[in-house]
């Protein structure tokens, strides 16, 4: 049977759930989510296509957040062992970043999640140094947010600086490098050594030879499957990438090979 790993799922405490989708659907403008952010939907929605792991994790929007974020991600990797690994989140605002990362590190958490576009800075400015210097050298690999028409934080020309800044870290790019700059970030980013990007939140913009040509510029190898959940119901996302028509060690790479490396989850 075909491991999946679902590589980009935001996830909330039941309490906040409902609130915390809302503030995603405003922000992006979008009336189409029918998943509710919680642990449970999550599972339930990836049972639907065969997932067998998920990348969890949440953003923090203020310094405060980061503790209680950070505490909640680890307590669900705990309460679901061996089913998820999770990410933690900093913000650049805070004052002591540091201290975020020792904190993230002891929970037992693999990695870092930032919204640059949610947290208002870009990967070319001093608050992304900042946050850079204070992961490096912790076997941290971070999942960014890519691309925004409506700023000019986190799009292909403010990532590849940080890249380049930082060919220690291994870094994940959200939505193809450059979410609705797809062209863009393949022209800017592609073989850059420490990069991966993931596939969520694009497929419905992109025809299938569109999608199938971008991941073969980036290199299968360098490609993780992934829903933005709860933005997107795994059933549709998995439908539009097996359209796409790549080969079957292409597909066992990004969806679940790739993740199972960088994740260290290889048997």
């Amino acid at each position: 049977m075909q491991k999946i790993i679902n590589s980009h799922c935001h996830i909330y405490p039941e309490k906040i759930a409902e609130r915390a989708v809302a503030g995603i659907k405003s922000f992006y403008d979008l009336d189409t989510m029918s998943l509710n952010g919680t642990t449970a939907d999550l599972i339930r929605d990836g049972s639907e296509v065969g997932v067998t792991h998920y990348l969890v994790h949440s953003v923090a929007t203020t310094p405060e957040q980061v503790h209680s974020i950070n505490t909640f991600i680890a307590g669900e990797v705990k309460a679901h062992e061996g089913l998820f690994t999770g990410f933690g989140t900093l913000h650049p605002d805070s004052e002591d970043i540091e201290g975020d990362v020792a904190e993230l590190i002891s929970l037992g958490l693999k990695g870092v999640k930032l919204h640059p576009d949610f947290q208002q800075f870009s990967l070319d400015g001093e608050k992304a140094e900042r946050l850079g210097e204070a992961i490096r050298g912790k076997d941290l690999p971070i999942l960014v947010h890519c691309g925004d028409p409506r700023y000019e934080f986190s799009n292909p020309k403010q990532f590849r600086p940080f890249l380049e800044r930082f060919p220690d870290i291994t870094v994940i790019g959200a939505h193809f490098g450059g979410w609705s700059r797809f062209d863009e970030a393949a022209d800017v980013l592609a073989g850059i050594p420490n990069l991966y990007i993931d596939t969520c939140s694009s497929f419905y913009l992109m025809t299938p030879e569109k999608a199938k040509e971008l991941i073969r510029r980036f290199g299968a190898d360098r490609v993780l499957w992934a829903t933005d959940y709860p933005m997107w119901e795994a059933k549709a996302e998995m439908k539009m990438f097996r359209n796409i028509g790549l080969t079957k060690r292409e597909e066992e790479l990004i969806l679940y090979e790739n993740a199972a490396k960088l994740l260290g989850l290889e048997e």
